[in-house]
């Protein structure tokens, strides 16, 4: 009875990390950490697309889910590896910026969740597009590039680990 038990304790654990593995698959496989995190963009907006062209409520909650886990993730890489690392090469400000964005999308993220039947929702699902493609725009052609010409190849390649490692705990 016990090797039954241990033998399902195992199989959930293997399931978890394939799981985890799957869904952090496509960030992992996208290069270094600059292309992952576009990459995480380029989905985030796939989803708003979405969101945005369905009326049907269970549909509109299983996308907004998807969503609202994809930028939880997307966030927690962003804040726990890369935030620091502009701290670290002189671009503080920049990241507590970021920082700020990242509350506002976390409101966003509440209020939308809070009553997605309200008339007005695809109008604030808009607004918090808007905000996102803005935030996204100036990580991609301004930040990540400047921070990834500071970096050296080893501290690319030390930062796309941590952050791959970090999106693993949330996957």
């Amino acid at each position: 009875m016990a090797w039954a038990a241990g033998a399902g304790l195992a199989a959930g654990l293997a399931a978890n990390f394939v799981r985890k593995a799957i869904m952090q698959a496509p960030t992992a496989l996208a290069g270094d950490w600059d292309q992952a995190l576009a990459q995480e963009h380029k989905a985030a907006l796939a989803l708003f697309d979405k969101l945005e062209q369905t009326e049907h409520a269970t549909r509109r909650a299983m996308l907004f889910a998807k969503l609202k886990q994809a930028l939880s993730r997307h966030a927690f890489e962003e804040e726990n590896v890369i935030y620091p690392a502009l701290r670290d090469h002189g671009a503080g400000d920049r990241a507590e910026a970021f920082n700020h964005d990242h509350g506002l999308v976390k409101q966003y993220l509440f209020d939308l969740g809070r009553d997605q039947h309200r008339s007005d929702w695809t109008t604030k699902l808009r607004e918090f597009r808007s905000l996102f493609e803005k935030h996204m725009r100036e990580e991609e052609e301004q930040v990540f590039p400047e921070l990834k010409a500071q970096l050296s190849e080893d501290e690319n390649h030390a930062v796309t680990m941590a952050m791959n490692k970090e999106g693993l705990k949330l996957a």
